[in-house]
């Protein structure tokens, strides 16, 4: 029999659904099945269920007809689970790596009805906080189990259903099942350790508890928080039913302190609930009151209690609002401490730039011109990729949009003819930035940019990516020296529109960029030129290049490692060149955080061609018959082309481990693969750079990221966006 039955539902959880599936998978334990419920989400969270279906026999997937809620949900993968052991973990959480053999020791040393396993609360700033395990059971119980009447300090741990693995008969044999509603935990958790005949714990940490910034119902506000009285009468009435003595004031004590953790979370009640949640905590202390009593805690925490008990919200109202009063005052004191300094420090260099500033602060104060577009694309270094896609779409189908580019003062030459501009830092910049009513950008604008209600930020973004972005840099601080992450969210917070060129980079945005935009996935504008050109396009653009139309074209892109500054990939273009034979060009392009560096002059430099401050890269793609890179966006892109893709990663372990990856590009290619030089060389002297092998992975990589890219993102984007249209 499988040991253990994992059920994880999932609802709008796309962002994270992989990590939770990898982290149970990839466990060095194999005797488990995943049944992953789809509760009829509106993401892809039921195509990503399918997915790893179809490569891992021990995932069974299960797809809704309609939203049932996450407690109906996990009741039906119980209903079919075959484990001996159930275990409901949520589509957001994820295990700790090598944890599973532990927990399945434990289960099979001790065979509890109920092993409660220890678990940290996981951040989304990348903070980590402990359970309450310690305090709980400063002597861990090791393995031996009891009933709860004999150690009713169990309920002081997180009542929740992921923290446990259940005995599946026991649940069978008990009734045992989760009610509909929020707060549905409550009235399976308390009555399972009660029920329970052998509770087992195991004081090592399986499980990360993500705390989402958005999303997750703690930080939903509405009157659907009620919803937890209803759960709490469901476990008292349970109680009644069992004849359960002895752990009435225990219970009764969890459920006052529940009540007044919900009460207490600003993010859930509305100010104009407040006092009807309130006026039902009361009834609900009178109704279940134990007729012995019960330990009402020390401190402040105890007031709290003894208000309830007497209905007195307006001075457990009063005494609130002193306390955040008092914690304002403290957090405005400790602001006005650290801005002290810099006020100091502050010269006359500094002059024009707060001038500026003023000027930028006091243009916030004029209407929003209802007809400017800002376009930037690349911290201001000139016309090109998506934004540039949307303003070329918008001039022809929103042509009452005027829009304006900001760029520096060094790149004016390099926009089109006909393009207005601002360059960066001067009066005209902070006017356009502070009255524009369309803020376009494929990088973020400067943190003094405000959002003014009316305005409306679009982040293109710049690639589909490989390696990880945003807050899941956290994990790989190697990589993400220098980063503000706060910063970082405060710029994420502008965002009205994240645009998206396939499911996959809207599940890693959801999770690295957390925030309440609308996405749209509706491929890359920058594509478009790809997915519509033509032979005839192509021959124009080999033509300006000056390449021979019989020339075979190999364009090199490879991206820069942030962990390893100035580092380059072993490279030999002349060793290259003569694989390639006397028809072959070799065009070679640096990424742009290097400036566009170029390649210096060499006995092959006839058949070499430096493209680094070419502007426009879409007409490389064009030129190329195939492209070589290694953990690049440009093979999204290219891959549109339907044209040879070549990924070099001499460093892929190294890059994985320092920089964070999000799938493995080894394992999903999207053509042929070489680890070092030689192996290079050889794809193409064998010809494996093109075989039948190299089609069948371009196909299927194509076929997951470039389904979207028709020719008409760019239409698409402008007519949400510019013209309030919707599909």
């Amino acid at each position: 029999m499988t040991l253990i039955s994992f059920v994880v539902p999932a609802f709008k959880v796309q962002g994270y659904l992989r990590e939770c599936l990898d982290s149970i998978l990839d466990q060095p334990f194999g005797d488990i099945e995943v049944i992953g419920v789809d509760d009829a989400s509106p993401d892809d969270s039921g195509e990503i269920l399918a997915e790893y279906a179809l490569r891992d026999p021990r995932v069974r997937p299960v797809r809704l007809a309609e939203n049932v809620g996450l407690g109906p949900a996990r009741n039906i993968g119980l209903d079919r689970a075959v484990g001996e052991y159930v275990w409901f973990v949520d589509g957001d959480d994820w295990l700790v790596p090598g944890c599973l053999p532990h927990v399945a020791d434990r289960l099979r040393d001790t065979a509890p009805d109920v092993l409660i396993v220890d678990h940290v609360r996981a951040h989304w700033n990348n903070i980590g906080t402990r359970s309450a395990m310690r305090d709980v059971f400063p002597v861990p119980p090791g393995a031996t189990t009891f009933a709860l009447r004999d150690r009713p300090e169990t309920l002081k741990l997180l009542h929740t259903a992921w923290n446990r693995v259940v005995r599946r008969e026991f649940l069978i044999e008990r009734g045992l099942r989760f009610e509909p509603g929020w707060y549905e935990d409550v009235s399976f958790s308390y009555p399972a350790l009660m029920a329970a005949g052998r509770i087992g714990v195991l004081d090592r940490i399986c499980l990360n508890y993500r705390q989402r910034r958005t999303g997750a119902i703690t930080k939903t506000r509405g009157d659907r928080h009620f919803e937890v009285f209803a759960q709490w009468h469901r476990v008292f009435g349970l109680m009644d039913r069992w004849k359960v003595t002895g752990l009435r004031p225990a219970v009764f004590e969890r459920m006052i302190w529940h009540y007044l953790t919900v009460l207490g979370n600003g993010d859930r009640i509305a100010p104009e609930l407040r006092a009807p949640f309130f006026a039902q905590m009361h009834a609900d202390y009178v109704r279940f009151l134990p007729p012995e009593g019960y330990p009402v805690p020390p401190g402040p925490e105890g007031l709290k209690h003894r208000l309830v008990a007497a209905g007195r919200w307006r001075t457990f109202s009063a005494l609130r609002e002193a306390h955040q009063a008092g914690e304002t005052a403290r957090r405005t004191a400790r602001r006005a401490r650290r801005r002290v300094a810099p006020v100091v420090r502050r010269t006359a260099r500094r002059a024009r730039d707060l001038a500026l500033g003023e000027y930028y602060r006091a243009e916030l104060h004029r209407p929003v011109d209802p007809t400017l577009a800002v376009y930037a694309a690349y911290w201001y270094r000139g016309y090109s990729c998506n934004p540039a896609a949307i303003y070329e779409a918008a001039r022809r189908l929103a042509p009452q949009v005027r829009g304006v580019w900001i760029v520096r003062r060094d790149r004016v030459a390099t926009l089109p003819p006909g393009v207005e501009y601002v360059v960066a830092g001067t009066r005209e910049y902070h006017r356009v930035l502070a009255r524009a009513r369309w803020l376009v950008n494929n990088v973020n604008f400067p943190d003094f940019v405000r959002k003014r209600p009316g305005s409306v930020h679009v982040q293109t973004h710049h690639g589909t990516p490989v390696k990880v972005m945003g807050l899941d840099q956290q994990r790989y601080p190697v990589g993400a020296v220098g980063m503000n992450f706060a910063g970082l969210l405060r710029r994420v917070d502008r965002w009205d529109y994240s645009i998206t060129s396939n499911s996959f980079s809207t599940q890693m945005w959801e999770r690295a960029y957390p925030a309440d935009y609308t996405t749209l996935e509706v491929g890359y504008p920058r594509n478009d030129r790809l997915a519509l050109a033509t032979a005839e396009d192509r021959g124009q653009v080999r033509a300006a290049l000056g390449i021979a139309p019989d020339e075979y074209v190999v364009l090199y892109a490879p991206t820069h490692r942030e962990h390893l500054p100035g580092w380059r990939p072993p490279f030999d273009p002349d060793r290259m060149l003569d694989v390639l034979g006397p028809r072959g060009r070799l065009l070679m392009r640096s990424h742009y955080f290097h400036d566009r560096e170029r390649r210096p002059g060499g006995p092959a430099a006839d058949g070499v061609l430096d493209v680094s401050a070419y502007d426009r890269v879409e007409d490389l793609y064009l030129a190329a018959d195939v492209l070589i890179t290694d953990y690049s966006s440009a093979m999204f892109d290219y891959a549109v082309l339907d044209r040879p893709i070549v990924v070099y990663a001499p460093d892929w372990d190294a890059y994985r481990v320092a920089r964070g990856v999000y799938f493995d590009l080894l394992a999903e290619p999207p053509g042929a693969v070489a680890l070092d030089f030689p192996g290079l060389l050889d794809v193409f002297r064998s010809g494996a750079v093109d075989d039948e092998a190299a089609e069948r992975a371009r196909t299927a990589f194509r076929s997951r990221f470039c389904a979207l890219d028709d020719g008409h993102a760019a239409e698409r984007v402008v007519r949400r966006v510019f013209l309030g249209e919707t599909p």
